[in-house]
């Protein structure tokens, strides 16, 4: 919400902005992360899935949902990874 723009601090900020963005477009349909039943995360680096995995589990604790994770050579505006999202309200 409020436009596009990579955060600093790396993967982990970048992993839980994402996530922050989506509970807010989320509740604004009365929906929540709980909605979410799948996601594909695009890394600019595998080395770096440890850290996105850390911040990732910060927002699934208990019951997440299905992952796919690919590594990729570059993503837009220089982000680290993009997390692509699909939620069903139930």
């Amino acid at each position: 919400p409020g436009g596009v723009s990579v955060v600093p601090g790396g993967v982990g900020a970048e992993t839980r902005q994402i996530f922050e963005n989506y509970k807010a477009t989320l509740a604004r349909v009365g929906g929540s992360l709980d909605d979410i039943v799948k996601c594909t995360v695009f890394l600019d680096d595998m080395s770096k899935f440890a850290e996105m995995n850390a911040a990732y589990l910060e927002y699934f604790p208990d019951e997440k949902p299905a992952r796919s994770t690919f590594g990729v050579d570059g993503l837009a505006m220089g982000a680290a990874l993009e997390i692509e999202c699909l939620a069903v309200k139930r």
